[in-house]
């Protein structure tokens, strides 16, 4: 890959850990304590940087928005991480029954 070249690179990659915990907080406008209980809940675990700081990708975000959502309906947080990772396996499997089904009309 040549120095201008960044197709494929980290910043189409949806689970690079891009995101310092501050900077997350910041852009989903959340406490660092909001982001470490969804860790705790085990919705979403960031991953560590050399130093030990938690990095965050940007499909993570999407999770702990969605979260941030629930929870300022009035959902308690737990219910809320449930209900998000329950979404999330019903658009995987809505995915692989969709491909299977393509592939099966092909044959």
């Amino acid at each position: 890959m040549g120095s201008g070249d960044v197709s494929g690179h980290r910043f189409d990659d949806e689970d690079y850990p891009a995101y310092s915990m501050g900077r997350a907080a910041e852009m989903l406008g959340v406490t660092p304590a909001f982001l470490r209980n969804l860790g705790t809940a085990k919705l979403i675990e960031p991953q560590r940087s050399e130093g030990g700081h938690r990095r965050y990708s940007r499909y993570q975000l999407r999770l702990a928005a969605r979260a941030r959502e629930l929870v300022d309906q009035g959902t308690a947080l737990e219910a809320a991480c449930r209900i998000i990772i329950l979404e999330d396996q019903l658009a995987e499997a809505l995915r692989i029954n969709a491909e299977l089904q393509r592939s099966r009309d092909r044959q």
